[in-house]
């Protein structure tokens, strides 16, 4: 159907397959029957290492009721009095942003154009939680800038977390901005091809339709020395990372920005961008990201590293012991305080520090550990499960145990150009619901059910099972 015929209609959800009653909290798809038909609306039981819990790999029921157990003995779950949405790593694509909101049940879309949204009754008492990559990948950063602007406006709870591709927007304007230094004078040029995308939306939009475009700009030469670091920065950098970085980390850098220094350029040029349209471009980016007045300056000001509902940890990507130690001693508001801060006023220490492992963590070896004693630190504190994006994933929501903590995995490729890549037809859409009753629902277009997972009814069902093994037959 094009989408000048939509029609707006509501959908509700059936019984799964497997039987399980539909929950009370599932939500009602609100919008165009072109956009509703494709989520599901049957549901299923939703369990850690089952086969719609993970991709790969998966932890036998036995583990996982010992770790969820481990969890309760120092806290019982405790859940958010308001329902939590869950949305994350839109990727430039508004299109499937708009149908995720319309997946939360959360958010009806009135008509065909992605500014006619308003908040349902539902949207209107929970919250929504964006997971942080708003920018890159995507067919318009702008676009989904404004959306995000959309839903703000109407009225909505909205937190919004910082993700690795938007502090590396960040981190490369500030560079610009603040007083060159071998700490941070790279950083614009470290954002590499990625950001071209953006910078040659902003020319389009706000510099290709005057008169003289480049008036004031500095030639290639000048250019050049205000974007790039200079001749002599990749002996200075080593000497002053050193206290933060380890020399593994240091040559790894180096060899990134060789790399991206001797390439970007001519990425630029390829795209269609002289280097004095990219210092325009950049120029303009400033004033719309980090001046007072600017369209996108509420962007970062309202960025937040963590937020907490219930038992739920929400970040962009995952926890480190150096992590977990601050929320024990000072708590999730000091964390955000902490991020805040350093962001300002050291962002290298805050770049190549233990706070944006939050943003950028796999649980490899090069990123900082998550240990047993980590998971207790926040156990203690009631925190039973990190829900986070980062990772994307091809067939929904993932429940994976990692470090031996329950992790809600709600990256679900909605941007259509990492789809592509993957083999993905479309835009993605979806959410991740924490219901106040109980229970965690998963939604995604590329998932035949939604899938709930219910924390209680999963380890009464684990009891009972040992318990009926146990007795004599």
């Amino acid at each position: 159907m094009a989408s000048g015929q939509a029609r707006s209609e509501t959908t509700g959800a059936k019984v799964g397959d497997e039987g399980l009653g539909l929950p009370r909290g599932f939500p009602r798809y609100k919008g165009p029957s072109w956009l509703t038909e494709s989520l599901p609306t049957t549901v299923e039981p939703w369990v850690p290492g089952g086969r719609n819990a993970q991709a790969r790999g998966g932890s036998s029921p036995a583990v996982v009721t010992r770790l969820l157990r481990r969890a309760v003995s120092h806290r019982p779950w405790a859940w958010p009095e308001r329902r939590v949405f869950f949305i994350s790593d839109p990727h430039a694509d508004a299109q499937a942003f708009v149908g995720s909101l319309v997946a939360s049940g959360g958010v009806k879309q009135t008509g065909a154009g992605l500014d006619e949204i308003r908040l349902t009754k539902r949207g209107r008492k929970g919250v929504f939680v964006i997971g942080g990559d708003c920018l890159d990948k995507g067919p318009s950063n702008l676009a989904l800038l404004r959306s995000l602007r959309r839903l703000m406006d109407s009225g909505a709870r909205v937190t919004l977390l910082a993700g690795n591709h938007d502090m590396r927007l960040l981190m490369g304007l500030m560079a610009l901005e603040h007083e060159r230094s071998p700490r941070t004078e790279h950083l614009f040029v470290r954002m590499g091809g990625k950001a071209i995308p953006l910078l040659k939306e902003v020319y389009a939009e706000y510099l290709a339709g005057k008169k003289k475009p480049l008036a004031g700009v500095p030639g290639r030469k000048g250019c050049r020395r205000r974007l790039f670091p200079d001749e002599h920065w990749f002996e200075a950098f080593p000497a002053m990372a050193r206290e933060q970085m380890s020399d593994k980390a240091i040559e790894r850098e180096l060899a990134r920005l060789r790399k991206k220094v001797a390439n970007f350029e001519a990425a630029c040029e390829k795209a269609g961008l002289t280097l004095r349209q990219v210092y325009a471009a950049s120029q303009v980016l400033c004033a719309l990201f980090l001046r007072p007045g600017g369209e996108f300056a509420w962007f970062f000001e309202a960025m937040r590293l963590a937020h907490r509902e219930g038992s739920f940890l929400f970040v962009h990507a995952g926890l480190d012991d150096s992590t977990a130690r601050l929320i024990e001693d000072e708590g999730v508001e000091a964390l955000n305080r902490r991020f805040a801060e350093q962001v300002l006023e050291d962002p290298f220490g805050f770049y190549y520090g233990p706070l944006a492992n939050t943003l950028r963590t796999k649980y490899r070896k090069v990123d900082f550990p998550l240990t047993e004693h980590g998971v207790d630190r926040v156990y203690r504190q009631g925190i039973h499960a990190v829900v986070h994006g980062h990772i994307n994933l091809t067939a929904g929501q993932r429940l994976m145990i990692r470090r031996g903590m329950l992790h809600i995995e709600g990256d679900i490729t909605l941007d259509r150009n990492s789809r592509r890549k993957e083999g993905l037809e479309g835009h993605g859409m979806g959410v991740t619901i924490i219901d106040p009753a109980g229970r965690v629902i998963g939604i995604s277009n590329d998932y035949p059910h939604a899938k709930v997972f219910e924390p209680k009814r999963y380890l009464e069902r684990r009891r009972a099972a040992t318990q009926k093994k146990a007795r004599p037959s």
